[in-house]
């Protein structure tokens, strides 16, 4: 791909539709990282990851989409795959509620949680739509997704999308990568998969995902909010402070007009 220039924004486009489950994202990211990732358990089916933590940076989903009613060849489903990863959302709820400043947007429009700068308050976990932000054990500061920030600086594609052996995970950016995924939706609805979908490519989802997804189902299915429930709380937005503020000169006059009933009728009965 051509070269990596700052002042342009950059991110994944990920088409689960050619995810095959193999985890080399996982283990990509793991080792560029220097992630010691958690302690191996049995999970539900073929999941030993869990979820997206301070550990885990990337998190392969597997979702059991087949009846349990035999089928016949040609109408039959698939399991679900989806390599999930922070989402590095243009209205990054994150970096609002963090008190020190850590988190900032990078010269790739990436979100970043700097370490030496991070004070470990949470907030920015409880603020994550997401989920994918984490603690970590040894450090205490907050820790996700970089966008392999490092490796943008020398002119390298993320470790996660460079072992991706289907291309499932694409890194470029993000006005190209748009434009390939409505060329793969395009392509897929044409073959006859009326479920596909993108997601997050547009500003219905918090303004716009520098991470967005092409699924192959209702983004509930993959444990995502859906474009009505995808946006920022109404504390957040415009249209929340302006009625905060028209509530709040509202309940000053009502209190004026009760203290002024008060004094009236304190005068009244001292006539």
């Amino acid at each position: 791909m051509p070269h990596i220039t700052p002042g342009q924004a950059y991110g994944f486009f990920t088409d689960t539709s050619v995810c095959i489950g193999c985890k080399a994202c996982e283990v990509a990211c793991k080792q560029w990282n220097q992630l010691e990732g958690n302690e191996p358990s049995f999970l539900d089916g073929f999941d030993n990851t869990g979820r997206l933590d301070a550990e885990n940076w990337r998190h392969v989903q597997f979702h059991d989409n087949v009846p349990d009613e035999s089928l016949t060849s040609g109408n039959g489903k698939a399991w679900l795959m989806m390599s999930d990863v922070c989402k590095h959302c243009k209205q990054a709820s994150c970096m609002e509620v963090c008190p020190t400043n850590a988190i900032i947007r990078t010269e790739f429009d990436s979100v970043f949680i700097q370490p030496d700068v991070c004070n470990g308050c949470r907030n920015c976990i409880a603020a994550c739509p997401y989920d994918v932000i984490g603690t970590s054990h040894t450090s205490g500061i907050a820790q996700k997704c970089t966008l392999c920030y490092d490796r943008l600086q020398n002119d390298m594609t993320p470790a996660c999308a460079k072992a991706c052996p289907t291309e499932s995970i694409r890194f470029g950016p993000v006005s190209e990568l748009r434009q390939t995924a409505a060329k793969r939706l395009e392509t897929l609805h044409a073959q006859g998969v009326t479920a596909a979908r993108l997601y997050g490519h547009d500003e219905k989802v918090y303004g716009g995902l520098n991470a967005f997804f092409l699924l192959m189902d209702r983004p509930e299915k993959y444990g995502l909010p859906d474009e009505r429930n995808a946006v920022l709380p109404s504390r957040n937005n415009v249209g929340g402070y302006l009625t905060a503020a028209v509530t709040a000169v509202l309940g000053v006059l009502g209190g004026l007009i009760a203290l002024r009933r008060r004094k009236e009728k304190v005068e009244a009965e001292n006539g």
